[in-house]
């Protein structure tokens, strides 16, 4: 939201008062209060009245600084706010001088100068950014609407980031952004998944505690700054420190929220009925049984919003005109190895048989004199859950748990977008906050039912809509994109934005979700999408099986499936990576290489990991157009070198793409290429990438509940590779690639194969020497 006309004058009808000085400061339990008026004080007589900006300066974490900003204290604050993790034992430095008074954690540090009003953050003696005079404000507009802002500055070259799934450009300098959750598509501003954090290539992220409307003017307002601007009479914002963004990024979820692991087999192939098809036991069994004669690995079926009787979602009850022996029905499917997803949203139409049931005990969201809150849209005189009563999300679980107990192992959790803000909540929730707010209570309740059923790191949703801390119920996919090259570069942007913003684990539509595709798009879709996190195929009004386009897609969706699936070990370790620290698995080439420049704005490639660069391909030409940055990279399908510090321009058929793997890297490839699921310790091969000169190069490979199996650490000398690893007590064995000639083993035995060194461990561990070929 603007405020200004211009660089000094505020637009018509707006009264903004800034602090101007610290008149008073208060110490105590590790919290700096300062008093601020907005106007100088020179005599006794200028107390008497005027705006006072009350700031408390405390520290929830370790190189985290909160800034809470308030003018009137004692608004009671409605049962609606993120939840947040603090340490309590977080230890800072205050120091209170005559003209300045600052406040460290960790490396982080606000210097204010009382006289003046500057708020400065540094990390170290770095200036990070600051704000300062007419910065910070509270404003009353003619029609006594208020609301506080804040500028942070931002300084030559410094990139902005993040702010959630986001299609407009990568880089958001420029932009404005209102935290405001849509059902949009992904072809405007408009997003799903809005969360108000930014982080920048300076290293830092900022993020606004309010699950409410957020806008955000970057750049764009004042060239110079982020603005951020909330209603009411209160502002909450964290300053996240850290030594590199990827830090940035796992204080942020210290403070919000770690992403849950999800299990092994949702990195399979999903594969769905598509949304308005018509589909039947016979129609779904001739998809899977078609993948299985084309040898192409399913591991998911999903059925769509159909299964379920028309004008009667959500009941949860199979559709009997279609589905007449659905337990039947799903034991048949899971016999052929599958798990089984089934669409739901938070919304029980007039017509379903639950709708008197809510209506009568209380489960739905109210208007403010008591009724039922119902319109039209999506489907005819639905309701809303509300998931602020607790009995509702009861009720609503044990809807699902029958499902689950017929055989059904996640739920795609759609739409939670269009939230009334003219509602009443059991719990008396703020509902204008709620309307953000709401995706996180619902993805919550079904997350925590599957977990119950399932098991810790055992559960797993397909959810469109998200708020901050919503990371902690994977996994989430990027809505309604269109079939053409265009919506799938849009795609990757707002997954890579997304994954800015706490976010690990993220998928997308492979194909297009609306229309149908050109063959062409299909085969690129898919090769990107089986190399993204999740893989799933999904449409609207036309089906997804590669047969329905050409024999090459088969062969297309074949190569790929079975591709990913081979480097399981490589990408479950990286998944467990994003859990623990909240990096995500597919990380834009900003928070891979920070200091690279040439990575400032790129938008079509990601790295999968910390080693395997993917370029996918946006053109019906076959050109891939991809930087390297520097170093020797390989193309892990063709083995082809090249010498990064470049853009690449080259041609590729449907069964390659640029998937480059990072020198000095160990890739961890499996002996499975037909499931997700699997014991990664079989018989693994270790693939060693242009090993760097005495730097250490490592690789770890867990079971399929995230245990530590092996470790393994290579060292180049010369012409000598030194190899430690560390397994279990059991002996097993896995495969040396790309390493030859092996001169001395301790405990352990080896053979040289033509295809690289089998060592078996009998111990534990092992050394091995290796001479380079």
């Amino acid at each position: 939201m603007k405020f200004s006309n211009g660089c000094w004058l505020n637009k018509d009808g707006y009264q903004v008062s800034s602090p101007a000085e610290v008149y008073s400061t208060k110490i105590e339990d590790n919290v700096l209060t300062m008093y601020s008026p907005c106007r100088k004080i020179t005599q006794r007589g200028d107390t008497l009245g005027g705006p006072v900006i009350t700031y408390k300066i405390s520290s929830p974490l370790k190189n985290v600084i909160r800034v809470q900003a308030y003018h009137y204290m004692g608004i009671n604050q409605k049962a609606t706010e993120f939840e947040l993790n603090e340490d309590k034992s977080t230890k800072v430095e205050i120091n209170d001088l005559e003209n300045e008074v600052t406040f460290k954690s960790g490396n982080l540090t606000a210097k204010i100068n009382k006289e003046n009003w500057l708020m400065e953050f540094l990390r170290g003696e770095e200036r990070l950014t600051f704000t300062g005079n007419r910065n910070a404000a509270y404003i009353v507009t003619d029609e006594k609407e208020v609301f506080m802002r804040e500028q942070l500055s931002l300084s030559v070259g410094e990139l902005v980031y993040g702010l959630g799934e986001r299609f407009s450009p990568f880089v958001k300098n420029g932009q404005t952004v209102d935290i405001w959750n849509e059902d949009g598509g992904t072809s405007t501003e408009q997003s799903y998944k809005n969360i108000p954090f930014y982080m920048t290539n300076k290293g830092y992220g900022v993020f606004v505690n309010d699950p409410g409307k957020v806008s955000f003017e970057v750049g764009s307002e004042k060239v110079t700054k982020v603005q951020f601007s909330v209603p009411g009479e209160s502002l909450d914002y964290f300053i996240i420190g850290g030594d590199s963004m990827k830090e940035v990024i796992e204080n942020y979820t210290t403070l919000t929220g770690k992403p849950a692991l999800p299990p092994a087999w949702t990195y399979g192939l999903w594969l769905t009925t598509s949304f308005t098809t018509n589909y039947d036991e016979e129609t779904v069994t001739s998809f899977v049984d078609g993948m299985a004669e084309r040898d192409i690995p399913l591991e998911v079926f999903h059925f769509d919003c159909f299964w379920m009787k028309d004008y009667n979602w959500c009941n949860f009850q199979w559709d009997k005109r279609v589905f007449p022996d659905p337990q039947g029905m799903l034991k048949r499917l899971k016999a052929k190895g599958l798990k089984i997803c089934v669409w739901i949203n938070p919304y029980i139409a007039q017509e379903s048989s639950l709708f008197e049931e809510g209506k009568k005990n209380g489960y739905f969201i109210k208007t403010q004199n008591g009724d039922v809150w119902q319109w039209d849209m999506w489907q005819p005189a639905m309701a809303i859950v509300d998931f602020t009563n607790p009995a509702a999300c009861k009720w609503y679980g044990d809807k699902l748990r029958v499902l689950m107990d017929m055989g059904v192992d996640c739920f795609k959790t759609d739409f939670g977008e269009r939230i009334p803000t003219d509602a009443k909540y059991f719990d008396g929730s703020d509902p204008f906050k709620m309307h953000n707010y709401y995706t996180y209570l619902y993805n919550q309740v079904v997350f925590n039912v599957i977990k119950e059923k399932k098991g810790e790191n055992e559960a797993a949703v397909f959810a469109r809509s998200a708020t901050v801390g919503g990371q902690k119920f994977p996994v989430h996919w990027g809505g309604d994109c269109s079939a053409d090259f265009e919506s799938m570069a849009e795609s990757l942007r707002g997954g890579l934005s997304l994954c800015m913003s706490g976010f690990g684990f993220w998928s997308h539509d492979m194909g297009g979700f609306e229309s149908t595709a050109t063959p062409d798009v299909y085969k690129r879709w898919a090769a990107f999408g089986l190399l993204s996190s999740h893989s799933r195929l999904h449409g609207s009004t036309s089906y997804r099986v590669p047969w329905v386009y050409d024999e090459e897609a088969v062969d297309v969706v074949r190569f790929f499936t079975k591709l990913k699936c081979s480097i399981m070990p490589y990408l479950f370790n990286t998944a467990n990576v994003a859990s623990a620290t909240g990096i995500p698995m597919m990380r834009s080439m900003i928070l891979e290489f920070q200091n690279d420049l040439n990575c400032n704005y790129v938008d079509r490639q990601y790295m999968l990991g910390d080693s395997i660069l993917v370029a996918p391909i946006f053109n019906d030409k076959g050109e891939a157009n991809y930087y390297l940055p520097e170093g020797t990279w390989t193309n892990f399908i063709t083995g082809e070198k090249y010498e990064g510090g470049r853009w690449v321009k080259e041609h590729h058929g449907y069964l390659t793409v640029p998937m480059m793997v990072r020198e000095n890297s160990i890739i961890a490839v499996g002996n499975q290429n037909n499931k997700p699921e699997y014991d990664y310790r079989e018989n693994v091969s270790l693939y060693a990438y242009e090993l760097k000169e005495d730097v250490k190069a490592t690789a770890r490979v867990l079971d399929t509940k995230s245990n530590v199996q092996l470790e393994v650490e290579a060292i180049k000398t010369g012409n000598t590779i030194a190899i430690k690893a560390v397994g279990t007590d059991k002996p097993w064995s896995f495969v040396l690639k790309n390493v030859k000639n092996v001169s001395k083993v301790d405990g352990a035995e080896f053979s040289v194969e033509e295809d690289g060194t089998r060592i078996t461990l009998v111990s534990g561990n092992c050394e091995v020497k290796c001479h380079l070929a």
